[in-house]
């Protein structure tokens, strides 16, 4: 009795401390299972993408690869110090290959490394983290801040003039990604506008609202004539900033064609988003993933060469993003199922999308 007891009680304080795994840490896609596991770490749970999209995609392209494969999964919620103890986590757990989008891609190499000494092979996701990773998957990132810098123009139209002035609110210089939106975001704006004020939004709406807040102070309301936003998410905070300021009317950019996103383009208080369709990106790193797992080429996959910022060679694979404006919501979002008519069209937005042709 007195052994059945103790058996009891511990299998109740297992489950529980299962559960509070799952709750707590979010690693909870299933045990390891020696060769035929993967991980999958993503960087914050408040870009909206990586909960709703890319993890789901990503679960279901390895499952449809590889059957009897499982996906062990965590998010870092923006702790950088958490993601290296999950990248440890996953070693521990035998996984064999780690798909990693990196919250800090330079703080993460020595975990990538270690990871690397104990026989794990690891693909960067979306981000291209520093250290010795087998394969990148992302998109053409230099390209996301030439659309972005081109919509703004087009957007601002005979009033893109070389004084016109310009708050620039870019990503997280943790992030690469950033740099190469800046940079192409530049190489599309500079002569074109004046860049009047220029500061890093860190990826959070509440940081890109103050800092914006900042430049209508520094620059005057009346002297702003576009806004470039590196995301969608920060881009929500600087209309809800440009909205108490008065100003309406001017040009706004974003990314990642978030639903809030494209609603705010039907109402015609965000000008534009660069959609990096997420299925392709998730399919591919699913694939790459398969491969390597069982050893498999990947030399028809990752047909680029591209160099990190720790100086590694990396074999990648860079898909093609798109401009989004009101013009080709129909032809882009909507007809990649991304959201319905119905999503997007809320009560809120009805007039708005009857008046942009969305019905």
């Amino acid at each position: 009795m007195r052994r059945a007891a103790v058996a009891v009680v511990a299998g109740a304080l297992a489950v529980s401390v299962a559960a509070c795994g799952k709750a707590g840490d979010n690693e909870d896609s299933g045990s390891d299972s020696g060769n035929k596991s993967i991980g999958l770490l993503l960087p914050d749970s408040v870009t909206t993408r990586y909960e709703k999209f890319d993890r789901p995609l990503f679960e279901a392209k390895v499952k449809e690869l590889c059957s009897d494969c499982t996906v062990n999964y965590a998010n870092a919620n923006a702790d950088a110090a958490k993601q290296a103890q999950q990248v440890s986590s996953m070693v521990t757990k035998g996984v064999k290959v780690i798909v990693i989008s990196a919250q800090d891609s330079a703080a993460i190499k020595s975990s990538i490394q270690a990871a690397v000494d104990k026989g794990v092979k690891v693909i960067a996701y979306d981000r291209l983290a520093q250290g010795p990773v087998s394969a990148y998957v992302s998109f053409d990132n230099v390209k996301v801040g030439e659309l972005q810098g081109q919509a703004l123009l087009t957007a601002m139209g005979s009033k893109a003039t070389p004084k016109s002035k310009v708050v620039m609110i870019n990503g997280d210089d943790a992030d690469p990604n950033a740099a190469q939106f800046k940079s192409g975001a530049h190489k599309a704006l500079d002569g074109k506008v004046d860049i009047a004020y220029e500061q890093s939004g860190l990826w959070k709406d509440s940081i890109a609202a103050q800092k914006m807040s900042a430049a209508i102070t520094q620059l005057g309301a009346k002297n702003i004539a576009g806004v470039y936003s590196a995301n969608d998410g920060m881009a929500g905070g600087i209309a809800t900033t440009l909205k108490g300021a008065g100003i309406s009317g001017i040009p706004l950019t974003g990314q990642d064609a978030e639903l809030a996103g494209i609603q705010r383009i039907v109402a015609g208080t965000q000008s534009s988003t660069v959609y990096k369709a997420f299925k392709p990106e998730a399919d591919a790193a699913a694939q790459l993933a398969v491969n390597l797992l069982e050893d498999k080429d990947i030399k028809s996959l990752a047909t680029e060469t591209l160099t990190s910022g720790s100086g590694d060679k990396v074999p990648s694979q860079l898909l093609t993003p798109v401009s989004v404006t009101k013009d080709n919501i129909n032809d882009t979002v909507v007809k990649d199922k991304l959201y319905t008519i119905q999503e997007i069209c809320t009560p809120a937005y009805a007039k708005a999308c009857k008046a942009a042709g969305l019905e």
